[in-house]
């Protein structure tokens, strides 16, 4: 028997079969293979076109089956992980009525600050955990505002995730730990904010109907599931936010523990026993995989846009016939400190840790007798983990203290220097795994199926592969520190 788990990224669809009586991955695959593009037709907005992340999706599960390691019949369950905070709205017969407004999008700020206003601060922030800052319900306001013929046909509104599970199953649901992220629960009263919908004079009918999060979202269509040489009628058993979903992926499931990513965009994840907040909304708070009427387990999120995205953007435009693997082995080759450059990697939006603040990305202080390539990408690996050590100590201001922190050995924590740098830089040992976030969704449809009793089942062959401690703290921190007060001083 075996689970199909799909990832949808930003960059990419990554989809993985697992068998779950090893809980291992048997193959895996992605489309395309050149990342996809984010539409931006005006200063600070991203947009992406749900029926591209749909074709991709439909192409990534048939170079999945067309490895030929496993029979795609035994698939037993689905589950998804998606990209966070992005709206998709759709008309009765569920046409798309727009391209999605992505998560790094920052039109609704304004939007968003003016609603923080209108509720009461106090308020918000013990009810929603968060200022609606610039996330899917304000996104849905600037459609209301801007857009008033799309707004007035849509039917329901959706995340991502939502949306390929809709396209599979024809049904259309959403979960608490969806609506927590697009900034459409109460936590205190466990109900769909009246707050937020009276603010925005949003109508109750468009918000879909709630399911819990491991569960049935819906059964595949014969038509698809011939399309894909699958088995009609298998559940679409998991649907979560791709951090809470990579945090699942790592086995980050009990207050206290903490996971990282450094993907397109860079998280720091702690799970809570208690509905936590940041009075300046730095870090923000949603439902975690595990929360529950009973058991109120939510995630501390840090979010960092410009991590992942500003390394391509270095690759593209320093040495675009390179490969990853060989632009980390060229970082290897520069001495900690980048030979004194800095870079500020804060290009991909407004940054919520810098309080809705976008200075832009920045290189800083080069020397054209001195610096090269190796020193560039050197550089740009150490300001992502400077970024990551800045948030973390916000994090630190809120309670979370982690001693160890699990990430998947991918994107980023690939390289030795970004990894290292980051372990040095934030003084907390990480531990790597192979899961990535494919896998945590097939594992997820395992539990939703009941196919695993519990979610600690899901994970009993779980095993980290490598330890990575401090090593270079006391060279790194003046270093640091310099870079800090160039962030200081860049957001006056």
């Amino acid at each position: 028997m075996y689970l199909l788990g799909i990832d949808l990224g930003t960059s990419s669809i990554k989809v993985a079969v697992v068998d779950v009586a090893s809980q291992k991955c048997v193959a895996t695959a992605q489309y395309p293979e050149q990342e996809t593009e984010i539409k931006s037709v005006k200063h600070g907005w991203a947009e992406q076109s749900p029926l591209d992340w749909w074709h991709n999706t439909q192409q990534a599960i048939l170079k999945l089956n067309a490895t030929k390691l496993f029979d795609p019949k035994n698939i037993a369950a689905i589950g998804i992980a998606y990209q966070m905070h992005g709206l998709v709205v759709v008309d009765q017969d569920q046409n798309v009525l727009r391209d999605s407004i992505i998560w790094c999008d920052s039109r609704a700020v304004e939007i968003g600050e003016k609603a923080f206003d209108k509720i009461g601060h106090e308020k918000a922030l013990s009810s929603l955990l968060n200022s609606p800052g610039n996330f899917t319900a304000s996104k849905l306001a600037w459609v209301k505002e801007n857009e008033p013929g799309i707004y007035q046909k849509i039917d329901k509104i959706m995340l991502p995730g939502d949306f390929i599970a809709m396209k599979l199953t024809g049904d259309i649901t959403t979960s608490i730990s969806a609506l927590s992220e697009g900034i459409f629960w109460d936590f205190q009263k466990h109900e769909i904010s009246k707050d937020v919908i009276d603010c925005y004079g949003l109508e109750d009918s468009i918000i879909p109907k709630v399911n819990q999060l491991f569960a049935s979202h819906g059964f595949l269509k014969e038509g698809i599931a011939r399309l894909l040489e699958l088995t009609p009628g298998i559940p679409v058993a998991y649907k979560a936010g791709d951090q809470p979903n990579n945090a699942l992926s790592l086995n980050v499931l009990k207050p206290g523990e903490v996971a990282a990513t450094a993907g397109t965009s860079g998280v720091i994840y702690g799970v809570s026993d208690s509905l936590t907040y940041d009075k300046q909304s730095r870090v923000n708070t949603f439902a975690h995989v595990t929360y529950s009427s009973l058991e109120k387990n939510t995630g501390v999120l840090l979010c960092i846009n410009g991590t992942g995205s500003m390394y391509r953007w270095a690759k593209h435009t320093f040495a675009p016939q390179s490969t990853y693997q060989e632009l980390n082995s060229l970082a290897n080759q520069a001495p900690i400190g980048s030979r004194g450059l800095k870079v500020l990697p804060f290009g991909n939006g407004a940054e919520r840790m810098l309080n809705n603040k976008y200075t832009g990305a920045q290189l800083l202080g080069i020397d054209l007798n001195t610096h090269n390539l190796s020193d560039i990408f050197r550089a740009v690996q150490e300001g992502i983990a400077f970024s990551f050590r800045y948030g973390l100590d916000i994090m630190r201001e809120n309670g979370m203290t982690p001693k160890v922190i699990r990430a998947g050995r991918a994107n980023l924590f690939l390289s030795d220097v970004f990894a290292q740098t980051f372990v040095d830089v934030t003084g907390v040992a990480v531990e790597l795994y192979e899961n990535d976030g494919s896998v945590g969704a097939a594992l997820g449809a395992g539990i939703g199926a009941g196919i695993f009793k519990t979610a600690e089942e899901a994970f009993t062959h779980h095993e980290v592969i490598e330890t990575l401690t401090p090593k270079n703290s006391e060279e790194y921190e003046p270093i640091y520190q310099e870079w800090k007060e160039i962030l200081i001083k860049a957001l006056k």
